[in-house]
């Protein structure tokens, strides 16, 4: 079996759950001082990517609401004056969404291009939170520690997104060398990130 139909026939909501808590628990972490510091995305700060995510949580659970088409439906989120609440409140906002939603259901993901089995854009939000989880612990000097599993689906993602759709204003980089490097390495400089960045 392709990796492709692999993803589009798995049911990786329990696997993105546990992403979202691997996410969540870097983002518990974050103090208010730490909000304007750089984050290895750079055109980011770490209120910046923050947001991001909770725009994209929100987005994903658009979509999967099928009302994914409006732009607006992305690009929303709010931290208000507590981050963390935010990033949990988005989180489980998406998650119901997701719970409620046929794995062949088609999902308007319209910064992605198209419409896309909602079984395939779960991949995509996982594979968001386990690199986004690491570019906030990077920011603020924690441990990233993800699953093997949460590493080994993330792997088989971060293969299918096109060079194209890599650079600046976007969530990964081109793809960086990492030979001999362990899995998580290589899932990093696969979506552009700089292991050793600090």
């Amino acid at each position: 079996m392709d990796v492709l139909t692999e993803l589009m026939t798995t049911d990786l909501r329990p696997l993105d759950r546990k992403a979202s808590d691997l996410y969540l628990s870097v983002v518990a972490q974050v103090k208010p001082d730490a909000l304007s510091l750089p984050t290895p995305c750079p055109d980011w700060t770490l209120h910046g990517l923050l947001r991001h995510q909770v725009s994209q949580d929100e987005g994903f659970a658009a979509a999967a609401r099928g009302d994914g088409d409006r732009l607006p439906a992305w690009r929303g989120g709010d931290l208000g004056d507590d981050p963390f609440a935010a990033a949990t409140a988005s989180a489980d906002l998406v998650a119901r969404a997701f719970a409620d939603t046929a794995l062949d259901a088609e999902l308007a993901l319209p910064e992605l291009g198209g419409r896309f089995p909602a079984a395939l854009a779960i991949s995509f939000h996982l594979v968001d939170l386990v690199v986004h989880a690491w570019d906030v612990a990077a920011a603020i000097g924690v441990p990233w520690e993800p699953a093997d599993d949460l590493v080994e689906v993330s792997l088989k993602v971060a293969a299918l997104v096109p060079e194209e759709s890599r650079g600046p204003g976007e969530s990964f980089g081109p793809s960086l060398a990492a030979a001999g490097a362990p899995p998580e390495g290589r899932l990093l400089a696969l979506l552009g990130r700089d292991p050793a960045w600090r």
